[in-house]
């Protein structure tokens, strides 16, 4: 067994989400969101550079030497699937390797709201997930295209960049497809989706206006889309995408995304108290006639309001899901605080 797929097996015995491998550091995983330095030497130039080699294919590396930077995804039969990112650092060679899980979580084992399966059986319009790197955004992804494998009859088109969860056909038939390797980019992966015959299409991530624009337009025309986007709340993911547009389009804009706008799930992961693991804290929004009157007429503001208020529909604020989680005993007071306008 060579000297990275040793780290790899422990690091996934000891359930760490990430690993770090740089230059003058020991190994470093991430376990419930806490750095945890790992036992052995520091690390030369030539043993993150020997490491990466042993995974990478002669075109990847040449690909590196001009990107100077990779993402892709590697597996090791047997133990797991790991999304691997190699960059350089001070001309030295780093990797940074995240841990997919084999099997996809269900939505009920993740604690997540069951209005989720709710907007899984949407016909049309657009679903977005949002929060920042590492909380959680394709693992819910993952649950809800599981769940609808599981229960619904849909052809289901993926683009990851790289692709993370794999997905077994059962009664929906799914075709996932990894940037630069099935399509040279989301953008054109995405326009050739339109005459694929999906009814559902997942954007791993909404990155740039042609992919806005073009997720949009196929949700206008009658695709379910999901897509990610690395925002902190319901209201800025509104404001995000409409920015992103010239300000000519943005009153045409402001009034498709009232119309097509199905949810926005916004999460962050908080360790469990006194368990292993981690549990997410949503935001949820439901495109309801409230919330596409405040959209249409610039009223961003006024959007967590509606969503206090609106608690039946399957609605809450971040906030108040955080409060529900302390007051359960899920998670601490103290990793709730900074997220809480008064103390709990």
């Amino acid at each position: 067994m060579d000297r990275l797929t040793k780290l790899l097996t422990a690091a996934y015995q000891m359930n760490a989400s990430d690993i770090h491998l740089t230059v003058g550091s020991v190994p470093i995983f991430r376990i419930d969101g806490q750095l945890v330095p790992y036992r052995g030497e520091r690390l030369e130039p030539n043993d993150t550079e020997e490491m990466a080699r042993s995974i990478v294919t002669d075109d990847l590396w040449h690909r590196l030497e001009v990107d100077r930077e990779l993402d892709w995804s590697y597996q090791i039969t047997g133990l797991s699937r790991f999304r691997v990112n190699l960059f350089y650092q001070r001309q030295n060679l780093s990797i940074a390797l995240r841990t997919i899980p084999t099997q996809i979580p269900k939505l009920d084992d993740l604690g997540l709201p069951e209005v989720l399966k709710q907007i899984a059986k949407r016909p049309h319009g657009l679903v977005l997930v949002t929060g920042p790197t590492g909380s959680g955004k394709s693992t819910t992804l993952a649950s809800m295209i599981d769940y609808m494998n599981r229960t619904m009859k849909r052809h289901i088109i993926t683009l990851e960049d790289p692709i993370e969860y794999v997905h077994q056909h059962d009664q929906s038939i799914i075709d996932q497809r990894e940037i630069g390797l099935d399509t040279t980019s989301f953008q054109k992966g995405l326009r050739a989706c339109l005459r694929q015959d999906p009814d559902v299409i997942l954007v791993g991530e909404m990155r740039d206006l042609e992919t806005i624009s073009t997720a949009i337009t196929a949700a206008e025309t009658g695709h379910l889309v999901l897509g990610t986007l690395h925002t902190q709340s319901a209201s800025s993911t509104m404001d995000r995408v409409i920015d992103v547009f010239p300000l000519h389009q943005k009153d045409h804009i402001r009034i498709l995304l009232a119309n097509v706008l199905e949810a926005i799930i916004s999460q962050r992961l908080f360790p469990l108290i006194d368990q292993n693991g981690r549990i997410a804290a949503t935001e949820i929004l439901i495109n309801n006639a409230a919330i596409k009157n405040l959209i249409r007429n610039e009223k961003m503001h006024q959007i967590p309001n509606t969503i206090q208020t609106s608690k039946e529909q399957g609605m809450h604020t971040l906030e108040m899901d955080i409060r529900e989680k302390v007051k359960n005993g899920l998670i601490s007071q103290v990793d709730a605080e900074p997220y809480l306008i008064q103390s709990v």
